[in-house]
């Protein structure tokens, strides 16, 4: 293309015409190519064609089950069709909000969720991470104990096997977030799974034992490499129950 444009400017306008020309032709051909990739579902994202013969699953949870979400539907390759939501599940507002879109209409075998991460982190007013005083927290405890209720409560009318995810660790410096506060959030939580009596897949339990290690020290996320070992072992769960069912 580039060849052409520069060929057909320089034959029609003359040097330095031709060249302006080709500049922006160049300009609009990668402006295009952009706007075409920014609308390129994530491939985490992308719709699952089902296999009828194998079971559902469906993954709610933050970007830390994104990034387990291929690495977890390649370990289950051929014993279960792996969903998720098209988004960040983000915190139990949002999950209020879109857990019958989510959910749709479908028969669901397995759900393994979370919340938490977001509901414990400090925004500004304009919604932007930041520490108090600045930043207020999305969720106190006790709206994210009590929302969570409500979530279960829905869950629970899949007739769905459910698995809880605890809410990651919160390293040191990561930003908009305390430390402190996971604890208590994952001890609410728990409360409200134990009462329903619901599985618990204890990721940081895994992670502290096999030192599976963030992106970085300061921030929440993990790797390629870690989030392919969350995965394996999240597998092994899933594997377990879907078979017990």
């Amino acid at each position: 293309m580039s060849i052409f444009f520069q060929i057909a400017g320089y034959k029609r306008f003359g040097p330095r015409q031709g060249s302006c020309i080709f500049r922006i032709a160049l300009a609009t051909a990668l402006f295009v190519t952009a706007a075409v990739g920014q609308n390129t579902p994530r491939a985490e994202f992308a719709p699952v064609v089902d296999d009828p013969a194998l079971p559902r699953v469906l993954i709610i949870g933050d970007s830390i089950s994104i990034g387990y979400t291929l690495p977890l539907r390649a370990a289950l390759d051929g014993i279960a069709n792996v969903h998720r939501p098209p988004t960040n599940c983000a915190h139990t507002w949002k999950g209020l909000e879109s857990i019958d879109q989510w959910l749709g209409d479908g028969k669901w075998d397995l759900i393994h969720f979370n919340w938490g991460l977001h509901d414990l982190k400090y925004v500004d007013e304009e919604g932007k991470l930041a520490l108090p005083p600045k930043g207020k927290q999305v969720s106190t405890v006790g709206e994210y104990a009590a929302n969570l209720e409500k979530l279960l409560q829905r869950l629970n009318q899949t007739g769905a096997t459910l698995i809880w995810r605890p809410t990651t660790p919160v390293p040191e410096g990561a930003q908009g977030r305390v430390p402190a506060d996971l604890a208590k959030y994952n001890a609410a939580a728990r409360k409200v799974i134990q009462r329903h009596g619901i599985e618990v897949d204890d990721m940081n339990l895994f992670i502290r034992d096999h030192n599976v290690p963030h992106v970085r020290p300061d921030n929440v996320h993990f790797s390629k490499d870690s989030s392919a070992l969350l995965a394996a072992n999240t597998a092994q769960l899933i594997r377990r129950k879907l078979k017990s069912n």
